[in-house]
Formats: C-alpha cells, structure tokens, sequence
C-alpha cells in the first residue's frame, strides 16, 4: 500500500506540453501499434450507440414505460452502452458544470497545482492513472472528486476556482444520483428482480458516487496516442457529459470501434464492471477508450455510482442456476478499485481475472 503515496516519477502536466507548441509528443505519450487509434477498416463508421428517450419510464402509460424498459434491456445486452434524452437533469446546469470545468483548467498551472493529487485516492488534479514506473501514459489531465457518501465528501478539496464550482458540482451531483436510482430501478426490472434490488445489493443510500472531470489537450501527433486507454469502468454505472462539439469517445462493439456521436442534450450511459458480476454476465460492461486530435481541446465529465466500497458484490443468486452457474468470485469494490489504481486501464483484464473456477 505503500506505493499508493506517490507518483513513481515527476507528474507533467499534458495541457503545459501542449500549449508549449510541441511538434512531436515526448516517448511516454507513444502507444504501441496495436493499440494506436483505429485504421479506417477498423471503425464502425455505420453503426450509432442507442439514443433513449426516458421520458415515458416510469410513466402512467404501460405500454410506453414497457416500450422504455425494452430499449434499456436491449441495450444493456447488446451494446453496454446507450445515450438517454428526457433524463430529468436540467439541460442549463448541464451546460453550466461542463463550462466551470473548463474555466478550471484554463486556469494558471500555479493554481490547479494546489490540488494535485496522489495515487492512494485520486483526488484532485491529476494527469495519469495507474502506478508502473515506465508506464506509457494517456495525452490527458484531469480532476477528481468524490461525492458520495456525504461522509467522503470533503468540498474543501474541490475547486474554490472559479467561484460557482464548489456550488455547481453538488447541484449537478444531487441530480444525476437520481437518474443512477431511475437506471438501476429499471435494470432491475428488467433483469426479473425486484425493482430495489440493484440499489440495495450495492450498498443502498451508502452507495458511492464520484466525478472525473476529463481535460484532453490538442495533440500535434493524434495518431500516436490516446486520451485514455482501453478499459472497461470499475463501478456500477458511468453517467458521461460528452464534449457537444468534439467527439472523442470509442467503445468497442464486435471487434471495431465505434465514435460515439454525442446526441443534442444526451447523456452516455454505460453498465459498469460490477453490473456485469451481479447479474451474472447478462449485462456486460464494453471496452472503451477516448482519441484526441489536433485542433481542438476536449472537456467531459463522467459521473461514476459505485458499490459501497466494504460490500461483497457476487451473482445475484436469482441469477444463478445449473444452466448458468455463478461466474465470478466473490469481491469487495475496496479490492477490485485496488487492482485498477496499481496497473491503470488495461481493457477487460481484471473483470476476465475475476471469474470463478467453480
């Protein structure tokens, strides 16, 4: 645990690198082959991540509700990922909190430097992820804070600039929570257990929540790097405020990859590792990552709704039977984050690492 302290070498900061005018991106940023941004023969260039409409979910029409609830389901089986309209999240503070974030990172190094941050908890201003000395790294800044449980949120650690920050962050916390409940309520559903059951297995209201404020600079060399590595999200679901003008965002769907065109007003969901344990593989989380270009800088902000972090999370075991026995060994969130905060993003490695030998 020891080596959560620190950074094993001096943390750079990718925004100064870029807007030093650099030509070329220094070795560390340099991905290898495999996984540089996609050829073009290895993109979906027709296939589109479902957009939802939620506006009838939960509503006093059963057949749309149903209609709602199907198009989840769906999407939770086939894609792990779906964008979602109507969400109930005020569209102008939405565009509020995605703009002080931008004000905080054009602000002086001097000051954001204030809050950088350690690998033991990520809070704070960071710029890479994961502890391997040599690692090669993500073209990417960042800010992260924790919001849940009220016991870990310290506002004293969130920005104090730009002034509206500290106030915006927990307004717009406060309203994504309730979509998270309003998705897990309907995945429950829609995986025939009781509508409370996701909630409760993970935690109830000691459920976590945390946010990543994403800054990806320009990058005079794109094709050599990433804004984030391969990984599936660790928690239970990730709620992402995308750029509206850049996209950025790739998940991986049948072996290609697919640029995730942000929708007017939408959020990007997507079911996170700890659904794909407790519903036994019936949803699955999805490889992702985030390219960068050259002419413009990227903002997004993705709100992770975790398990408690001390709880067991294992197959629901109305979701086990002879047919399909339990698929994962029984884990603690504390023990799978663990793993993430000492290698990084590495794809499925760990939730592949998980699986039971019974």
């Amino acid at each position: 645990m020891n080596r959560l302290m620190s950074w094993p070498e001096p943390v750079v900061r990718v925004q100064s690198l870029s807007e030093n005018g650099i030509g070329t991106i220094p070795d560390r940023y340099i991905k290898p082959i495999s996984d540089r941004p996609a050829l073009k023969s290895e993109i979906h260039d027709h296939l589109e991540v479902p957009v939802i409409d939620l506006q009838n979910l939960f509503g006093k029409d059963p057949a749309l509700h149903q209609e709602t609830s199907r198009r989840i389901s769906s999407a939770c089986r086939d894609w792990g990922f779906f964008q979602v309209v109507n969400h109930g999240v005020s569209h102008e503070l939405m565009k509020r909190t995605r703009a002080v974030w931008r004000d905080f990172f054009e602000l002086p190094l001097e000051v954001k430097q204030q809050y950088a941050n350690s690998p033991s908890t990520y809070e704070g201003y960071g710029s890479r992820l994961g502890i391997e000395k040599g690692a090669i790294l993500d073209w990417s800044d960042y800010f992260f804070l924790n919001y849940l449980p009220v016991t870990l949120r310290n506002q004293s650690k969130w920005p104090a600039q730009p002034v509206s920050c500290r106030e915006l962050v927990a307004k717009y916390g406060a309203q994504v929570t309730k979509l998270c409940g309003r998705l897990l309520k309907a995945m429950s559903i829609n995986l025939e257990l009781k509508e409370d059951y996701l909630q409760n297995a993970f935690g109830g209201d000691e459920m976590g929540a945390c946010l990543r404020a994403n800054f990806y600079p320009k990058c005079p060399q794109p094709e050599l790097t990433l804004g984030l590595s391969s990984h599936s999200d660790p928690g239970a679901i990730t709620i992402l405020l995308p750029d509206p003008d850049v996209a950025g965002l790739q998940v991986r769907k049948g072996g290609k990859w697919i640029t995730v065109k942000p929708f007017p007003n939408a959020f990007i969901v997507n079911v996170g590792d700890q659904i794909q344990v407790l519903s036994n593989a019936n949803y699955k989380s999805v490889e992702h990552r985030v390219i960068v270009n050259s002419e413009k800088d990227r903002v997004s902000l993705a709100f992770f709704y975790n398990p408690k972090s001390d709880l067991l999370i294992e197959p629901a075991k109305e979701l086990v039977n002879e047919d399909r026995p339990a698929l994962y060994k029984p884990m603690t969130y504390d023990e799978y984050r663990l793993y993430i905060r000492m290698n990084g993003p590495c794809g499925k490695t760990q939730i592949e690492s998980m699986k039971s030998n019974r």
